[in-house]
């Protein structure tokens, strides 16, 4: 049976997750083709990871051949959407409006992309005005 999808993935996870999200699905040789990292993750982990993924309900497989080829089951966009929830429920105290600005208040962020953080806003602005 597999888990809520609620639960966070793990930085190992994650990174299965977006080679997934990439390719839109792939066998476990596909998926150990796709990470990056030295040394390379054996067959046996990148299959073990897929395993956890598909019980946490993030991903879904289908047997074909001899070989399950998995796929998403998780779209990009709803896990981003979960993980900031989470992050500013925990780090925030559930307050959005904090989070935005530690991230404005990073002395890294140059001005053009404070300027794309504005203009994000004032077009979501602009969409809830009409």
């Amino acid at each position: 049976m597999a888990r809520r999808k609620t639960e966070l993935l793990t930085e190992v996870e994650l990174e299965f997750m977006k080679v997934l999200w990439s390719i839109g699905q792939g066998t476990v040789r596909d998926v150990c083709s796709a990470l990056t990292g030295h040394p390379p993750r054996a067959y046996t982990s990148v299959a073990t990871v897929l395993k956890v993924l598909e019980g946490k309900g993030y991903v879904v497989s289908e047997k074909g051949d001899r070989t399950l080829t998995y796929r998403p089951n998780v779209e990009k966009n709803a896990y981003e959407r979960r993980s900031i929830r989470e992050m500013s429920k925990s780090l925030f105290d559930g307050t959005p409006s904090a989070l935005v600005a530690r991230l404005v208040e990073d002395e890294d962020l140059s001005d053009e992309t404070i300027a794309e953080i504005r203009s994000i806003i004032d077009e979501r602005l602009g969409r809830d005005a009409t």
